[in-house]
């Protein structure tokens, strides 16, 4: 495509494209060298913790992930034990691969070898995916899952090739069972062919292939569901709840300027108009998927503002073909928007990478919770071991460790493993569903988290026990005002009724 109209390239004109740069490999490689790393760099994060959990419950389904994401965690678990690094070889390697679709995406939109090495620096300095690919959770693989169906669906939008919509539909279905989002991404995607011009013109058996394919590759966890509840529904409707309204949408439309570095806002918005402008009705489906998704998450979960990064990588691409001729035109531009760029992704690493001496974290932490959640942990599990071998040895024959979130409930089982702790129980998300431990238990060593949360813990532990003492008060040698910083242990005894009978209603999803 040309630079400012929707005219075709002659190097598009006879289906061809440029030649794949092996620069965008060469930053792909750079960017998998950064996060291992960094990947030893404090700690554990909260939802790792929560993952290696999972990871030795491994089930078709949970909460709310699917199960491919705790399985990785399983092999981590068998190949390297407890380790980050080990954990987060996984996510980087994701990382890796979205800085490559990044690249081969802007090849797809017809760009040469200097678009396709903008595409890949553009996608390697994208805070989301830095940040995220540096905790293996789930949001690496969804932004490379979101990456690829995208890339492919340019593909089909350049050829015309409608067999690539089984490829579609295998990307969907593998990206939903590491994270719910990818469905909705084909979902939204589906409809906005199936309603839209580019219906007459790929929308055939193939596609309803494709998404055959990707039904049957979510069956495990839909049957998952269908077994617990359906759980994820009831989840969805507690992150809804906490993070969507009025209040968060101007939220998230700010925080959708971080998806990239700064300087490249420019790229993405550009990618947006490049589209739009293309001519090609499957390209500018990608723009309708976009608006509608900016719209239905603005006013559902407008906090988590991280819930479209994966679709940038696509916007980036197309806006680094786009402008490719305008950057070029003027040398100042291209090294302007470089040295922008440096900078931009020079603040943000240091906000959402583990760069920092641990001791300098906190300023950081109102604008990613990132590095705040990875710090601390050790000290927890020191401050409950030390509760707990001061029960007398009667009482600790009868007594269960609970949790108030599935960190806690990670770091006791992970952290503290082998050093006389039982296995802690909690009744947050999946944690529940695992079951109370010693149902019987006439003592219960209760983690809280800090006072912004704590008051709600403590009304229920009192309302089921009729003695709750404070044992201990957690906090973290670097100051950084996590979830735990404040947060208390607790001893409970005399339950009301026995500890089995209890559990029930202390289920949390959220």
């Amino acid at each position: 495509m040309a630079e400012s109209t929707g005219t075709v390239r002659a190097d598009e004109a006879d289906g061809r494209t440029a030649p794949p740069d092996r620069r965008v490999f060469a930053v792909a490689g750079l960017v998998f060298a950064l996060l291992m790393a960094l990947s030893p760099r404090y700690g554990f994060h909260i939802d790792e913790l929560y993952f290696l959990d999972c990871a030795r419950h491994l089930q078709a389904g949970y909460v709310d992930q699917p199960v491919l994401a705790p399985l990785l965690a399983r092999i981590s678990l068998s190949l390297f034990g407890v380790s980050e690094a080990g954990l987060r070889l996984w996510p980087a390697l994701a990382a890796a691969g979205t800085v490559v679709v990044g690249g081969l995406t802007a090849r797809e939109f017809g760009g040469a070898r200097r678009a396709q090495l903008l595409a890949a620096v553009a996608t390697g300095t994208m805070p989301v995916l830095l940040g995220g690919a540096h905790i293996a959770n789930t949001t690496s693989y969804e932004v490379l899952a979101w990456a690829a169906t995208a890339l492919v669906v340019v593909r089909i939008g350049r050829t015309g090739d409608t067999r690539w919509w089984l490829a579609v539909g295998a990307l969907v279905g593998v990206g939903s069972e590491f994270n719910h989002l990818a469905a909705i991404f084909g979902i939204v995607l589906l409809a906005t062919v199936l309603l839209g011009p580019a219906r007459r013109t790929v929308a055939d058996r193939r596609l309803l292939a494709g998404a055959a394919i990707a039904v049957l590759l979510v069956l495990p966890d839909l049957w998952w569901q269908s077994r617990h509840g359906w759980a994820m529904f009831e989840m969805t409707r507690a992150l809804n709840g906490q993070n969507g309204g009025p209040g968060n949408i101007p939220t998230w439309i700010v925080g959708q300027l971080g998806m990239s570095c700064l300087a490249l806002a420019v790229l993405w918005m550009a990618g947006l108009r490049f589209l739009w402008r293309s001519g090609r009705p499957l390209w500018q489906c990608l723009v309708a998927v976009y608006a509608v998704l900016f719209v239905l998450f603005a006013v559902t979960t407008g906090a988590q503002v991280y819930y479209l990064g994966g679709l940038y990588v696509c916007l980036l691409a197309a806006g680094s073909v786009g402008l490719d001729g305008w950057l070029h035109a003027r040398p100042g531009r291209f090294r302007d928007l470089m040295i922008g760029t440096a900078a931009s992704a020079g603040l943000f690493a240091v906000m959402v990478l583990p760069v920092l001496p641990s001791s300098e974290v906190a300023w950081t932490y109102g604008v990613s919770s990132n590095s705040g959640e990875t710090l601390g942990w050790p000290q927890l599990v020191g401050t409950v071991q030390q509760v707990w071998t001061g029960l007398p040895a009667g009482q600790r024959a009868n007594a269960v460790i609970f949790a108030a979130d599935y960190g806690e409930a990670g770091a006791v089982n992970e952290l503290g493993r082998g050093t006389g702790l039982p296995t802690a129980v909690s009744a947050h998300n999946t944690d529940w569903w695992w079951g109370p431990g010693n149902p019987d238990a006439t003592t219960v060593v209760a983690i809280t988290p800090g006072p912004e949360h704590e008051p709600r813990y403590v009304a229920q532990l009192r309302s089921h026990f009729r003695h709750v003492r404070v044992a201990a008060t957690l906090s973290n040698p670097y100051g950084v005002p996590n979830v735990e910083q404040g947060g208390h242990v607790y001893v409970c005894t005399g339950p009301r009724r026995p500890w089995g009978e209890m559990w029930p209603e202390l289920r949390t999803y959220v």
